[in-house]
């Protein structure tokens, strides 16, 4: 049948496009040579967007339940558009760009990817891992290829502002297509529901705070990392252009992550999968205090981060549609996602300010790796119960 491949060849271009917000450094220096924002206020934006998306992806689960897939993304293309058009013509002005790009785009951002994230799952499900994976690295590669659009555009000096202009309209027309191309396969009679009574005893599962504890730890480690990484390498005597080559190291691991872990998932238990992932992250994070010895070596271990961070992006996600359901996955997995969302205020701003204390990136790496591997146990701890209130 073509139409699951038709949609999951529609759910990999829009997390393409969607996927550009990790792109947002790009717009930094402009914002502030041009339009004279203070790096904090480029930093606030860029915080507020993540964490509207991390808890519109709440409201678009329970759209996408009610509904469907393609009235719940065509809902994040309209905000998505709205978003960079109003910041489009803010004349700079911070609080608009706020409301724009954080708020609209933000929130436009959340319902596309739990869309593109859950349909094409449906559709596959004895392969939810793989899947999954070829989703989420589309979301992954989105800033590689916007970076270079917008690069491209500033050379050409294109103000940033007619950039948002056309980002917007460019991206909202490949989603609008894109997701016409997106349909669902029909409800089996097998399918688990979730009543309102049980949904709310979901909130007090052992299972939801383990998968939540383990989202966290390892996404602060991931992040931490992500925030950080081209003055860690510089700090530590790699050259300038090796250390912005890393960035490009991290985001290719985690690319490739993603596809890997998906695909090793459905050849191991996902309790499995997910400890050696953390694992891996743990100890690839803290052999970022070898990396004087050579830059390629820093090449090495920012890759084997990016495989490690990947893995958050499908391994969850599987196991909450193998416990829920898939048929509730839109209404679970955003709680579990918020985990990522608090990682990110934590994470790089925790690193940040224990690199401001000491002058260095040692304590910031320890504690990530060690929170990390406190995620292993703490998963494990809080697995160890059923769900409950779930009618099989």
């Amino acid at each position: 049948m073509l139409k699951k491949y038709f949609t999951l060849g529609a759910s990999g271009i829009i997390m393409l496009c969607i996927g550009g917000v990790y792109a947002w450094s790009i717009f930094v220096s402009p914002l502030k040579t041009v339009y004279h924002l203070t790096t904090v206020q480029t930093q606030m934006v860029f915080g507020l967007t993540i964490g509207v998306f991390t808890i519109s992806m709440i409201f678009a689960g329970k759209i996408e339940k009610k509904y469907n897939a393609r009235i719940t993304a065509f809902i994040g293309m309209i905000l998505f558009v709205i978003g960079y058009l109003l910041a489009s013509i803010s004349r700079g002005n911070i609080v608009v760009i706020l409301i724009g790009i954080g708020l609209f785009s933000g929130a436009g951002i959340g319902f596309c990817y739990l869309t593109t994230l859950v349909t094409p799952v449906k559709w596959f499900p004895n392969k939810k891992g793989l899947i999954t994976g070829l989703s989420v690295a589309g979301f992954g590669s989105g800033a590689i290829l916007l970076s270079n659009i917008v690069e491209f555009l500033l050379i050409k000096n294109i103000d940033v502002l007619d950039i948002f202009k056309l980002l917007g309209l460019v991206y909202g027309l490949i989603i609008l297509i894109s997701l016409l191309f997106l349909f669902e396969p029909p409800k089996t009679e097998n399918s688990k529901n979730i009543s309102e009574n049980s949904f709310s005893d979901l909130l007090k599962d052992r299972t939801l705070l383990g998968l939540f504890f383990g989202m966290f730890a390892g996404t602060f480690a991931g992040l931490m990392v992500v925030g950080n990484l081209k003055p860690i390498g510089l700090i530590n005597g790699i050259p300038e252009y090796m250390a912005t080559l890393g960035i490009t190291f991290l985001a290719l691991g985690n690319m490739f992550g993603r596809v890997m872990w998906g695909y090793l998932s459905d050849k191991l238990k996902g309790r499995t999968a997910i400890i050696l992932a953390l694992l891996l992250l743990s100890i690839s994070t803290l052999a970022l205090l070898t990396i004087s010895l050579h830059g390629i070596l820093f090449l090495i271990i920012t890759f084997a981060i990016g495989i490690g961070f990947g893995a958050n992006f499908v391994l969850f996600a599987k196991e909450v549609s193998n416990i829920y359901g898939i048929d509730n996955f839109g209404l679970i997995y955003p709680y579990i996602f918020l985990a990522y969302g608090l990682a990110g205020l934590t994470g790089p701003t925790i690193g940040g300010e224990l690199f401001d204390l000491t002058q260095t990136y040692t304590p910031s790496i320890i504690v990530s790796s060690i929170i990390c591997a406190m995620g292993i146990f703490g998963y494990n701890f809080f697995i160890k119960k059923k769900v409950s209130g779930i009618q099989h």
